[in-house]
């Protein structure tokens, strides 16, 4: 016999830093209990009942196609339990159990499940679910609709929807100090700009999130709105208002910097970011919907593979005999 030699292949040694996908997921939860804390108090007892069970349907969606595809469960990772927690922070406390039911599938099964799972959905599921229910039952997510609601003690004027219709003379009812210690209506764990700045910071000294996109898109709210102002301030408010009314802060931090459906690239981040901030300020000034977050994060993911296409120049690319 030859004297044989064995070949080996194996790929190249990489260095894991420790970090796991469940981490960031309970990060993400940390970073949102102050805005929820805020929420539940400004709202009692229906803001927790509509949270509590938001998550537990997204885990148990989960869990149930997990058995369906004999497949490992995932619900251990927190993916669940963020997807089922941010879509609750985005709902009024109003919303009734069966539109929790109806979001959390379209948000935990067709928003990621179908996709392949966590990593692989092009759009952010909790935005997503958000999306399907404001098309199939707007008047259940206005918020104007939903929380002037005497029965339940709920008297707040929605900040935006105010604008909207009655121009900047509304703004007199609103201060800047007052939106970001929570003082308007909204979403359970929308209002709070004080607690969802503090959890984005949180979130991106931990590396969890890239300040990129969050910094990016607040930039391209303010600059958005103040060209509007200028154009006619007694129709459109000012760049201050826009940052920390409605979901712009908790778009900013905790629903732009979904990983798998938002740019790995420098470049690729701050057009994201900054798309998404002008197209927010330009649907609600002149579009449709009196928030414009939902949408445009949704319009920019579908971006996404575009923009991630815009890399940085190779090493040795264009050099002679490289």
């Amino acid at each position: 016999m030859p004297n044989e030699k064995l070949y080996v292949g194996s790929h190249a040694p990489f260095w894991h830093n420790g970090n796991r996908i469940s981490e960031k997921n309970y990060s993400i939860m940390i970073a949102a209990l102050p805005a929820v804390i805020m929420g539940i108090v400004q709202y009692g007892a229906p803001a927790l009942a509509v949270i509590a069970f938001s998550v537990s349907l997204a885990m148990l969606w989960e869990l149930a196609l997990n058995y369906v595809t004999k497949s490992s469960p995932t619900i251990l990772d927190g993916n669940a339990a963020v997807v089922g927690l941010l879509f609750g922070m985005l709902l009024p406390a109003t919303t009734p159990w069966w539109a929790v039911l109806v979001g959390t599938f379209a948000a935990v099964v067709v928003g990621k499940l179908i996709f392949g799972g966590l990593g692989c959905n092009p759009f952010n599921p909790s935005l997503l679910a958000l999306a399907m229910l404001t098309l199939s039952w707007k008047g259940m997510v206005d918020f104007n609709e939903a929380l002037v609601n005497y029965d339940l003690g709920f008297f707040m004027v929605y900040p935006l929807g105010a604008v909207k219709h009655f121009g900047t003379a509304a703004l007199e009812h609103f201060s800047i100090a007052g939106l970001l210690l929570g003082q308007q209506s909204g979403g359970i764990g929308a209002t709070f700009g004080l607690g969802l700045i503090a959890g984005g910071i949180y979130l991106i000294l931990r590396g969890h999130i890239r300040w990129e996109i969050s910094l990016s898109f607040l930039a391209g709210v303010f600059m958005t709105a103040l060209f509007f102002n200028i154009s006619n301030p007694d129709q459109y408010a000012g760049p201050f208002f826009h940052l920390f009314t409605g979901y712009t802060l908790i778009g900013a931090f905790f629903l732009a910097t979904d990983d798998s459906s938002s740019p790995v690239n420098f470049l690729a981040m701050l057009i994201y970011g900054a798309g998404a901030g002008f197209l927010t300020v330009l649907i609600r000034n002149i579009g449709f919907f009196v928030d414009g977050v939902v949408f445009a994060i949704l319009m920019m993911n579908m971006a996404n593979p575009l923009l991630d296409k815009i890399r940085p120049r190779a090493l040795g690319k264009g050099v002679e005999h490289a």
